[in-house]
């Protein structure tokens, strides 16, 4: 199995880093694309190093590499996820225009019909987003940004974005343990289970 990881320049790189080692936790192979403004944003927003990102990844796919694996429909995938979603990105793949591998790839999964989720980091949101939005949901894609459930009683930035991951995951069908499900019994950490 493999996933298709995009990293595009909207705020919330971590929620893709933390997708990238989820993805390694359940054992499902990683490619990679990840754009020029992500690596900036990258620099701004955390810690991590560029070959840290990388490293969390089997292939690792150059988005000017238009003729790259995930460029074709033969590429078989469980699907891509987009996390963040730059507003510029989500207005490529709304309107067919693959200039890149990432909107390429994209594209594929949409044309697939394999599962696309994107992940857009903005607000608020002017019409021309929405619109946007309405049409790569038209063509089949999920739009699922971060947001916050405050129902998972989170005690850090880190269970939030471990909760929208998993979000991530459940659409596309990998089963995982980073979501804290509604109304399902939680042990208590002092508790054995």
């Amino acid at each position: 199995m493999r996933v298709i990881v995009g990293l595009s320049g909207a705020s919330g790189v971590q929620y893709g880093i933390r997708l990238l080692e989820a993805l390694g936790a359940l054992e499902i192979e990683r490619h990679l694309v990840l754009s020029k403004a992500a690596a900036m944003t990258l620099a701004h927003e955390t810690e991590f190093k560029l070959r840290d990102v990388k490293a969390l990844a089997e292939h690792v796919h150059d988005n000017a590499d238009v003729g790259a694996g995930p460029a074709s429909g033969s590429f078989r995938s469980v699907g891509m996820v987009i996390a963040p979603c730059s507003m510029h990105t989500l207005a490529e793949i709304a309107n067919g225009l693959a200039t890149t591998l990432m909107t390429r790839a994209a594209d594929v999964m949409l044309k697939e019909r394999r599962r696309l989720v994107l992940a857009p980091r903005e607000t608020p949101l002017h019409l021309g987003h929405l619109r946007n939005m309405v049409a790569v949901t038209e063509t089949g894609a999920i739009i699922a940004p971060p947001m916050p459930a405050f129902y998972a009683r989170p005690a850090s930035v880190d269970d939030l974005v471990d909760h929208q991951v998993g979000r991530w995951l459940d659409l596309l069908g990998l089963d995982n343990d980073l979501v804290r499900r509604w109304r399902e019994p939680v042990a208590d950490p002092g508790e054995p289970d």
